[in-house]
């Protein structure tokens, strides 16, 4: 097996209350590996958005570390973890995220220019992912002038946009009606598998189990293999 793009260890976040600490992850690790497509599974509340956050930079845990690549996220400076951020790993949110005011080739471009990118690399990033999303026809069209499907097509462009080596999508189907999210599905499946890159999804829909290279399960804060 390829060397892993990201190793988390020993991930705990605790959230103090005056009822008592919430444990909202307790030790968990694991590795991503380039072209897998792992799904993650368990019920709300479970800690899913948390291990997604901290994997992704958003979160410091309590205890534990996160290494993508050559950096360990949790010693970092806050200039490495940006870095990291633009870079090397994409988000996809289940709310889209889009900006309303921005066409969809301008959401798509905005990592880009954040990231100083020259014009012409970005025109051509930009046109090669909304193609690969199957969006090249409305690149001009705005969110609020697109389905839920096509919006969050635009967000894993988005995503995309820094070559990122890491995928992570927080629920990415579940706006979408059955038949959309399964068209979803595909497209995040063939991300990694065809174009070599780590995805770890969150999902509460079994049947996405099916299409995963690997299941975690995650209750309590407490995460294992699916059995």
């Amino acid at each position: 097996m390829t060397e892993p793009v990201l190793t988390a260890s020993g991930l705990s976040v605790v959230h103090r209350t005056r009822a008592g600490d919430v444990h909202a992850l307790s030790d968990a690790s694991l590795e991503l590996h380039p072209g897998e497509f792992v799904v993650l599974v368990g019920p709300s509340g479970a800690g899913k958005t948390t291990l997604l956050h901290v994997l992704g930079g958003i979160q410091e845990p309590t205890t534990g570390t996160v290494q993508v690549g050559e950096v360990e996220l949790t010693t970092a400076p806050e200039r490495e973890i940006d870095r990291v951020r633009r870079e090397d790993v994409g988000y996809v949110f289940q709310s889209f995220g889009l900006i309303a005011a921005l066409s969809a080739e301008e959401n798509v471009e905005l990592p880009l220019r954040i990231r100083g990118a020259d014009p012409a690399e970005r025109s051509a990033r930009v046109a090669h992912l909304l193609e690969r999303v199957g969006l090249a026809a409305h690149a001009r069209q705005r969110p609020g002038e697109l389905s839920g499907g096509q919006q969050q097509r635009v967000g894993i462009a988005r995503a995309l946009a820094g070559s990122a080596r890491i995928l992570l999508a927080d629920e990415p189907t579940g706006q979408l009606d059955s038949h959309t999210a399964e068209a979803m599905i595909e497209l995040i499946a063939s991300i990694a598998h065809d174009d070599g890159v780590a995805v770890l999804l969150s999902t509460h829909d079994p049947s996405v189990r099916a299409r995963a290279d690997r299941v975690l399960e995650l209750h309590d804060g407490v995460l294992r293999a699916a059995s």
